[in-house]
């Protein structure tokens, strides 16, 4: 976390802005990382003891928690001006921050992987789900800016996501997916795969649809576990996504019940086997917790599936790993209120993963 990392690396960055300390106030308060109040009790520090003035920074800034921690780091790291100035704090930014190669997933092929949309609109009952294409096209925007092929199958029964998803898993170069209409993004719009599909360094998966406990419905309301849907992707000897990460993003009801507010109260590898096990490497993140609703706005699109999109775009262009920008969606999710009688509705989405290595994902030029 940000904050453990200006901890432990204190007496380097202090030392650090002693160079210029007052250019990197300057920059603080322009990125409103501070009040105004408080940079001018930051400048009136006596000029002799510019190391307390540093220390005095620097402890303002962690006493404000990770996200303020989070935006002086990157500020250390992106700004030109600081950059360089002072190039030690940019150095100590990268060692601190950026995880070791054994750390991550190896994203190297191009494109990243494939990413799959799942859009149920229409029902067989007469009903739909006003806002799912907003959705649809804000994952398409955002994963094609990450590197990934986007593709999507609109519409579809218990029957066809099955199939759909068991054509992913054992998909190999030159295989497509017989028998449905599967629509890739172009960068503007979604027409018909113009190459044919293989696997990448990473998996993808967002299912749009109403849901249950534990499943995901078809447009015939049919159910189909979630649990179905990941171990469809077991580790194999044969299949390409061995040892790759598997992301499954969920935006269903799980149960008709509404979660409410509740008011907070005084608030402040050496020698492993090269073996893995068959379900590692997955991560399935549902917009809400079992048996609860998931709110979505007609027009703007789900609660859970926008903040996830705002929040990749926002948080990857640094380096944050996925499961750290989950934690983020949780929070932002966590604070919307649903106003529906007798009692104000909330949601909170639920992550759970086996992935073995930190996912990273970063804006790829097009």
């Amino acid at each position: 976390m940000s904050k453990d990392t200006l901890r432990s690396n204190k007496t380097d960055i202090v030392m650090g802005l002693c160079g210029d300390y007052r250019l990197v106030l300057n920059k603080v308060l322009e990125k409103k990382l501070i009040t105004q109040r408080e940079y001018n009790n930051l400048k009136s520090i006596p000029n002799e003891n510019i190391e307390g003035h540093v220390v005095e920074l620097v402890d303002k800034i962690m006493n404000k928690g990770e996200d303020t921690c989070k935006a002086f780091l990157d500020l250390l790291q992106t700004d030109d001006e600081i950059k360089t100035t002072l190039p030690e704090l940019a150095n100590i930014q990268d060692n601190c921050l950026l995880p070791t190669p054994e750390e991550l997933y190896e994203l190297r092929s191009q494109p990243v992987g494939l990413c799959m949309i799942i859009n149920n609109e229409k029902f067989s009952d007469g009903t739909s789900r006003g806002g799912t294409n907003t959705d649809a096209q804000s994952l398409a925007e955002v994963f094609h800016w990450l590197g990934f092929r986007v593709l999507m199958c609109k519409d579809q029964t218990r029957e066809q996501m099955s199939h759909t998803v068991a054509g992913l898993a054992s998909l190999s170069d030159g295989n497509q997916l017989q028998g449905l209409s599967v629509q890739e993004w172009n960068g503007s719009r979604f027409t018909a795969p113009q190459q044919a599909l293989q696997h990448g360094d990473a998996f993808f998966c967002c299912i749009l649809s109403h849901g249950e406990k534990g499943a995901v419905w078809g447009t015939d309301l049919n159910p189909l576990a979630i649990k179905e849907i990941t171990r469809s992707f077991k580790a194999t000897e044969q299949s390409a996504l061995t040892g790759k990460p598997k992301v499954f993003l969920i935006q269903a009801c799980q149960g008709r019940q509404k979660q409410r507010g509740v008011m907070l109260k005084d608030v402040e590898t050496d020698g492993g086997s090269p073996s893995i096990p068959e379900e590692a490497d997955v991560l399935v993140a549902v917009a809400t917790v079992e048996d609860h609703q998931a709110f979505r706005h007609p027009v703007n699109g789900s609660w859970f599936v926008q903040s996830v999109c705002q929040q990749l775009k926002e948080r990857c262009p640094s380096g944050e790993d996925f499961t750290s920008i989950l934690h983020y969606v949780n929070g932002d999710v966590g604070q919307k209120e649903a106003f529906s009688q007798p009692v104000t509705a909330k949601q909170m989405p639920e992550v759970r993963f086996t992935l073995t290595k930190r996912l990273v994902l970063s804006p790829q030029r097009m």
